[in-house]
């Protein structure tokens, strides 16, 4: 078993413009697992920069709105919705709340740094 306490895990920078709390990742996790569940904060009126990886991701929105792009749809965001973005799509997500946004992303086959391209 393997137990993850949110007030235990450092927040890192992420590349594309985020706050990261990594909760479950193979290298973290005892059972094997072969995704990865983190927590990402993004701020007040920001933006992710675009960027793909070549796994496929779950975006559920713990708190906050935003709007996420994948290739050319934008998606509007609130609490408690989730999305499906498929592998190699172009994507950023931007706070639109008045606060900040918050989301869980599951990444599978876990998530990589060789996998992800920024493109901006």
């Amino acid at each position: 078993m393997s137990l993850q306490r949110n007030s235990k895990i450092k927040s890192i920078q992420g590349n594309e413009g985020t706050k990261i709390k990594q909760y479950f990742h193979p290298h973290n996790t005892l059972n094997g697992i072969n995704y990865s569940i983190a927590q990402f904060t993004l701020e007040y009126k920001k933006k992710s920069k675009l960027h793909k990886i070549s796994s496929s991701e779950i975006y559920y929105i713990l708190e906050g709105n935003g709007t996420l792009k994948i290739n050319d749809e934008s998606y509007k965001l609130e609490k408690d919705d989730s999305v499906y973005v498929p592998p190699n799509s172009k994507q950023c997500i931007e706070n639109t709340g008045t606060g900040d946004l918050r989301f869980l992303c599951i990444v599978e086959p876990a998530w990589k740094t060789e996998n992800e391209i920024l493109l901006e």
